[in-house]
């Protein structure tokens, strides 16, 4: 009777032991839900600002929010020209630029948020990247590619014959309309002469 016993003891032994690491398992999965809940996240506004805006600075360019809820709270802002161009309050996470911005010379800005805790200066979040994107204004006047074209055509070439090509260039943004389009206009000579849009 006794070795009977045993034997469904030994039986019974995997069944008790699975049951044990469903549960822990079980734990494990319900733990990793309340994290997830937990999870805090950035929220900020698009960040753009027009160049060459000609208002007294400094000139607000967005916002930094995070969801987490803390008194001791502070935004900072790390990366390209922060703390000097970009400035961001640090209670409200409202960023500032104290210079006028010029897309020729730089079209975008890359930073990154924080948050701390100001009494230990512990980060409260993970730290998240942004880009401060500067908006085209149609400010530049074409400019030719070199000083002097030459052309020539034979003598008796009848109307419409190719005498040479000319090319200007627009620094402003040609994925905005207009911007960056270049017509043509042969201003001495137009008696003999026509120039299309290709130049």
């Amino acid at each position: 009777m006794s070795h009977l016993i045993l034997l469904f003891l030994l039986f019974l032994a995997p069944a008790f032991a699975d049951g044990g690491s469903q549960k822990s398992t079980q734990n494990l999965c319900s733990n990793d839900v309340s994290h997830k809940r937990q999870k805090r996240d950035w929220i900020w506004n698009q960040m753009h600002i027009k160049e060459e805006i000609d208002t007294p600075l400094p000139h607000h360019v967005g916002k930094i929010t995070s969801s987490i809820r803390n008194n001791n709270a502070k935004y900072i802002i790390e990366g390209e020209f922060a703390n000097t161009i970009f400035k961001v309050e640090e209670t409200s996470g409202d960023v500032y630029a104290f210079e006028r911005l010029d897309r020729e010379k730089k079209a975008e800005y890359e930073l990154t948020a924080l948050i701390i805790d100001r009494t230990n200066n512990r980060s409260l979040e993970r730290p998240s990247k942004f880009i401060i994107k500067v908006y085209d204004i149609n400010d530049n006047a074409p400019v030719f590619v070199q000083k002097v074209f030459n052309g020539s055509v034979p003598e008796m070439s009848p109307v419409g014959t190719s005498v040479t090509k000319v090319t200007a260039v627009d620094a402003d943004d040609p994925t905005v309309s207009g911007h960056a389009t270049v017509t043509y206009e042969v201003t001495t000579g137009g008696e003999y002469f026509t120039i299309d849009d290709s130049g």
